[in-house]
């Protein structure tokens, strides 16, 4: 099992609508249909992962889990690995319920999207003051 924990912030225009994906950002919201983002100001992007979070995470199926906190509130997103994943968004990671994989993809097969998050925590996420803790794990727990 590989770990890799690190920081974002909220932000009031999140929404968390998107029906088929979820994505964390190290910019902002920057229009109103960015309504798949959850989280912003992102410590790292997928190129600034360790290079044994994407070795593990190209597997094909390997299990991947994305861990969202905040403000006590605790979100887990399952999904899986690909060997086609490249890692090369230096901004955004994106999380899929489909199968489809670009350069922006951490996961697909994903569980969950934005809209099936705990709408408590997406309000959360709407505040500019949050602090949310990512934990990225690859393998089993």
């Amino acid at each position: 099992m590989t770990r890799f924990t690190f920081y974002a912030r909220g932000d009031p225009r999140i929404t968390a609508l998107h029906d088929t994906t979820l994505e964390v950002t190290r910019g902002s919201v920057r229009s109103n249909y960015g309504d798949c983002v959850v989280a912003t100001s992102s410590e790292v992007g997928l190129a600034d992962l360790p290079a044994e979070v994407k070795n593990a995470a190209r597997v094909e199926g390997a299990e991947i889990t994305l861990i969202i906190e905040a403000c006590g509130l605790v979100e887990r997103i399952r999904g899986t690995g690909h060997p086609s994943l490249t890692f090369a968004n230096e901004e955004e990671m994106v999380v899929r319920k489909s199968r489809y994989v670009c350069g922006r993809t951490l996961m697909i097969n994903s569980d969950k999207a934005a809209i099936d998050l705990d709408r408590a925590l997406v309000e959360c996420l709407k505040r500019r003051d949050s602090r949310i803790k990512i934990t990225l794990i690859v393998g089993e727990e």
